[in-house]
């Protein structure tokens, strides 16, 4: 295979070696450990190209699938998974009910990833350490550590924790653990063509994504709302928030999103509570039961 042109122009780095704290070259934040790191999605400038779908893919070296055609506009994919870390969602509304003007459209397009939660299900489900809470506030399985019981998975309320077919071990988005300890933005926020994905500290995000939500209400899109940050819709039942929030313009329904997400552990103790209450009932029931005086033999 020949050599591009325009490689040879450049034969060797002249760089000596790794650019300390890239990420404040690319994004303006320096990743320093203790601090807390995230992404702010925003759905409105979602144009549904995949790059951070094959971005991730690439520097996690997940492998290919669903190659077909999977009947769901251009969603090849179809869902977040052990192998899919990213996933580009279409929702269609291009029937005449929207009011669009003649050739337009009013898709919506939204970039999933694990929400790295403030109060992690998943980490709390853990039995082994598996999962832990890294020195930049997010939430990464251990490979080695994992042993495949699955509990993280049906704790995530968000469907995001995958039990592999190959390793069968939990699988899911590190918001590139190892880029960060790099001094390196995440693989997808990086590839974004248009910073749908902005990556950085959480409070510097959710204060830049609180004013382009002013900015879409003062531009007529007034129903351009906050999925996750503090006090919005996502951040419920426990979660307090999470850092990886989005920005949407129609109901969490519709992004498969759950409306109002809670933590398994919260509903430890009142279910603790029903069953101990159905167990004294059915001992005080079997008391009487056995305490009745027998019917007389004639």
């Amino acid at each position: 295979m020949g050599v591009h042109p325009r490689a040879q122009d450049y034969p060797e780095s002249f760089l000596p070696g790794v650019i300390p704290d890239e990420s404040e070259l690319t994004v303006g934040t320096k990743i320093e450990p203790g601090k807390r790191y995230g992404f702010f999605t925003d759905t409105t400038l979602c144009i549904g190209c995949k790059a951070c779908e094959v971005a991730c893919k690439e520097w996690n070296s997940l492998p290919a699938d669903n190659m077909g055609l999977s009947g769901m506009s251009y969603d090849n994919t179809v869902k977040l998974s052990a192998d899919t870390w990213r996933h580009v969602m279409f929702v269609e509304k291009v029937d005449g009910a929207t009011g669009m003007q003649p050739f337009q459209s009013n898709w919506l397009m939204m970039s999933d990833v694990c929400k790295h939660c403030k109060n992690a299900p998943c980490l709390e489900a853990c039995p082994t350490g598996a999962l832990f809470r890294t020195e930049f506030d997010t939430v990464v399985v251990q490979q080695d550590i994992c042993n495949g019981c699955g509990y993280c998975v049906p704790s995530c309320p968000f469907g995001v924790v995958e039990l592999s077919m190959a390793d069968g071990k939990a699988h899911k988005c590190t918001l590139c653990y190892d880029r960060l300890k790099g001094g390196l933005e995440p693989a997808c926020a990086k590839s974004c063509p248009t910073d749908s994905i902005l990556f950085g500290e959480v409070d510097d995000l959710v204060e830049r994504a609180g004013k382009r939500v002013e900015e879409l209400h003062e531009r007529g899109v007034t129903d351009a709302y906050l999925y996750g940050a503090p006090n919005t819709p996502g951040a419920t039942g426990g979660l307090e928030q999470l850092n990886a929030f989005f920005l949407l313009t129609d109901r969490p329904e519709v992004y498969n999103l759950p409306p109002a997400p809670t933590r398994p552990a919260n509903r430890l103790a009142p279910g603790l509570l029903a069953g101990m209450a159905a167990m004294a009932g059915l001992t005080l029931a079997a008391a009487a039961i056995f305490s009745a005086p027998g019917e007389k033999r004639r």
